[in-house]
This record gives structure tokens, C-alpha cells and sequence, in this order.
């Protein structure tokens, strides 16, 4: 059989849902059967399940075998831009009622013709000194012995854009980078992008597993590991004093540099791993969640060894902020205005949290009671897939867990739930409606469109 055969194999599966012979949430059978049945090598048919998966057509759930995607027909594999849901439980972006009178108010100084002719020139991608200073201040932990140096601090437009800088000044093109197995999903698209391979590390519930950095840095060297250890993304956990101390003891030893996402930290009070490695952790924050998505902002605290290298990423990306947003958010830094917004989204998802865990009750849920999502464990009678759109159905959006798995084929059948989006009576609403939801079988929603 021609190297090219597998593709022909899959292109015909695609036509097949394409024209709805195959639906989403069909079940394809196992890969042996597959092959008896198409005459071809075991071997020929998982390269045609990988296509498939690669192609976003089909999902892979552990333990349940591969399913077509309920995105299938879309043609994506992943959740990229908000959908207009009328409930949306997917995209993790906390407004609070108040919010915009005190932006609004910490703002009024910019519209002065002195302050716009310094806003509007060209920005760099390490801005002034002044906004330097303001920003590692703001991004000091009183409380945990983490601050920043002036010096350290680059600026980027965005968290995603901190992300793509900072793979490409300590990955090389063609290198690896250690990333949890379920993690940010839009890591993926940017590590595709610069030529980095990403390479799951196995979880507990007390985070990444050391022996699993390890094990994936002997099998071929890994050059970073991107990791989320406070409040992460999806499952909520924030790695205990113990978990830090293994892990970093074995990035020591490895000679490994730790892209540091913080983007949640703020809705909590451990350190960051800079506090016990600041010469080996690129720490990565933003503005988005902490103010407002409209008015973001990232930042990249760097080790003054990689300092240079992250600056010529952000230059070489054209990620480097515009000139209104630094000013922008200087001022709402200077003035207490972020770190106010911040206290109240603080409270605002605890509450959150409380409100889940009573509508979810008698439901396997793994949370963090600080943050604003949630994991949720579907019951074996649903899928990932077929539960979001389900959901969807009720417009109510969610995100299934695929679209966190770092390895294709490699899901657990969970869906997260955002809970920050929604005012307070439609999260309840939305969270109950799923809670009936579970209670009912696929065989009582018809899916077709």
C-alpha cells in the first residue's frame, strides 16, 4: 500500500461525514476492526485514525474508543472565538456590574492633549521606565516574597502573545516543550505556529508530575515546560509547597527553563515558582482577566539571562503593545484601579463557586473554590462531545475536554465550565439545566441539525 493510502482512507471517512452518513457522536470502530474491514495493516488504519484526529473529525475519549467530533461539520477541532451563545460557559472573562464606571474614572486623564501625545507614539516592548516600575510593583506579592525588578519587565499586547514570545525565546524551532496533559488550549495553535512540539506530562491531583518531566526529558531532550501552578487551567489546582519543592529540584537538575502562566493567580494567594527559582521562571500575566478583555495587557517577567531573547521574540512577532494600552494600563495600575478590580473578581468567584457547587451537588466536579471554572466529570451514559452540543441546544455553550487535551485522542469525558461570563441568574439557570441534563440519556436530545 502507497505512503499516500492512509490519506485517501481518511478523506473518504470525511466524505462520509460530510454527507451525513457518519454523524457527531457516532462511534467509529476499533482500529483492528477498521482494518479487517478495509483490508489494510493495523498499522495503515491508526494513521488513518491520527489524520482524522488531526483534522478535528473525530475525538478520542480514554477508555471509550473514537468518536466523530461534534465540531466535525464546522471543520474545527477546537473552540477558537466566542459563539454568541445566549449562556456562555465557555470563554473565561469576568465583567463585573461597577467595573466600567471605575475604568471609565481612572481613565479621564488620558483625554488630555499632553497625555494622548505620549500615549500615541510608538511603543517598545519594555515601554518607559515609569510604567516598569508601575508594573512590578503592581505585580509584587506582599505577602509571599515575589517582586519583580523593574529591569525584568517586558510588555506584550496580550497573555496569548506573552505565551508565543516567550516559547519562542527558549525553544528552539524544531525543539520540545513539556506541557501539562490537559492545559490552555490556545498553547497548542501557538506552539503549531513556531515549530515547537508540545509534549503532555502526566497529572495528579497535585499537579504536574516531576517523574513525568523526567521521563519525557530522557525519551528526547526538552528545552521548557510551560505550567500553570496556581489555579490551573482547566482543572483548578494550585500545587502544593511540596509538589513545587519536587518539581523544581528535578528542573534544576535538568537544566530546564519553567514558562510560568499566572494568568489566574491573581485569584489567589500562593507565590509564584519565580519566588524559589526567579533565575530559572519566565512568569507570564495579563490584564484580561484582572481588568477587562477589551483592555488588556501582558507582561513577561524575565530572568535577566533570557531578558534579551524574550525582547527579540516580542520584536520579531510584532507582539510589542500599542502606545494607548501602555499608558492605559499604567494608569489604572498607579492608581489602585487594577488591584481594586482585582479584590473584587476575587470575591465575585467565590460566590461563583458556591452557586456551582450547590446546582452540581451528587455530580463528580473538581474545583478550586477560588476560581472561575470548574471540571466536570460527565457520567458514563454521555460524552464529552455530544454533551456540548446538547448544551448548545439550550444555549448554553461549554467547552469539552478534547479542547484541552495536549494529546490528540487522549480526552477524558469532562467538559469545564467557565463561570465568570453569565450574571449571577443565568449562571444558576444554566448550571440547573445542566444538572437535568446528566439526569437524561443522549438518546433523549436529538443532535441532527
Amino acid at each position: 500500500m502507497s505512503k499516500f493510502e492512509y490519506a485517501k482512507l481518511a478523506d473518504a471517512v470525511a466524505a462520509e461525514i460530510a454527507s451525513g452518513v457518519l454523524k457527531p457522536g457516532d462511534r467509529l470502530p476499533p482500529q483492528r476492526t477498521f482494518a479487517y474491514e478495509r483490508k489494510i495493516a493495523t498499522s495503515t488504519a491508526s494513521r488513518v485514525y491520527t489524520e482524522l484526529l488531526r483534522r478535528g473529525l473525530v475525538v478520542g475519549e480514554v477508555g471509550r474508543g473514537t468518536f466523530i467530533s461534534g465540531e466535525a461539520r464546522r471543520g474545527a477541532a477546537a473552540t477558537t472565538e466566542p459563539r454568541g451563545a445566549r449562556i456562555d460557559l465557555e470563554f473565561n472573562y469576568p465583567m463585573l456590574p461597577a467595573q466600567s464606571a471605575l475604568i471609565s474614572k481612572s481613565l479621564e486623564g488620558l483625554n488630555r492633549p499632553e497625555a494622548l501625545e505620549l500615549a500615541l507614539r510608538q511603543a517598545t516592548s519594555t515601554g518607559t521606565l515609569a510604567l516598569r516600575k508601575v508594573a512590578a510593583d503592581y505585580l509584587t506579592r506582599q505577602n509571599n516574597d515575589w517582586s519583580p525588578r523593574p529591569e525584568q519587565m517586558v510588555f506584550t499586547a496580550n497573555g496569548r502573545q506573552c505565551i508565543a514570545a516567550a516559547l519562542a525565546a527558549v525553544v528552539p524551532a524544531g525543539g520540545r516543550c513539556g506541557v501539562e496533559a490537559l492545559t490552555y488550549p490556545f498553547i497548542k495553535g501557538i506552539a503549531a505556529r513556531l515549530g515547537v512540539t508540545l509534549v503532555p506530562l502526566a497529572m495528579d491531583e497535585h499537579g504536574v508530575r516531576p517523574d513525568a518531566v523526567q521521563k519525557a526529558h530522557r525519551e528526547a531532550h526538552l528545552s521548557a515546560i510551560y505550567v500553570q501552578p496556581v489555579i490551573q487551567n482547566p482543572l483548578g489546582i494550585t500545587m502544593p509547597a511540596a509538589r513545587r519543592a519536587d518539581l523544581l529540584r528535578v528542573v534544576e537538575k535538568l537544566d530546564l527553563v519553567i514558562i510560568e502562566d499566572a494568568v489566574y493567580s491573581f485569584l489567589d494567594d500562593e507565590p509564584p515558582l519565580a519566588a524559589l527559582a526567579p533565575d530559572r521562571c519566565v512568569v507570564l500575566d495579563s490584564l484580561s482577566k484582572k481588568v477587562a478583555p477589551g483592555l488588556s495587557l501582558g507582561f513577561i517577567v524575565a530572568p535577566p539571562r533570557l531578558r534579551e531573547n524574550v525582547m527579540a521574540a516580542v520584536r520579531s512577532g510584532g507582539w510589542t503593545a500599542a502606545g494607548f494600552a501602555l499608558a492605559a494600563a499604567q494608569q489604572l495600575m498607579a492608581d489602585g484601579t487594577a488591584a481594586e478590580l482585582a479584590r473584587l473578581k476575587r470575591i465575585d468567584a467565590q460566590a461563583r463557586q458556591k452557586i456551582a457547587v450547590a446546582c452540581l451537588a451528587g455530580l463528580e466536579i473538581q474545583t478550586n473554590p477560588k476560581s472561575y471554572h470548574l471540571w466536570l466529570t460527565l457520567p458514563s451514559h454521555w460524552r464529552s462531545q455530544t454533551f456540548v452540543a446538547a448544551a448548545a441546544r439550550r444555549d448554553i455553550a461549554l467547552t469539552p475536554s478534547t479542547t484541552f487535551a495536549a494529546s490528540p485522542g487522549h480526552a477524558p469525558n469532562a467538559v469545564r465550565l467557565a463561570l465568570a461570563a453569565p450574571p449571577i441568574d443565568q449562571l444558576e439557570a444554566a448550571l440547573r439545566t445542566l444538572a437535568g441534563m446528566l439526569g437524561s440519556t443522549e438518546e433523549d436530545f436529538d443532535l441532527t441539525e
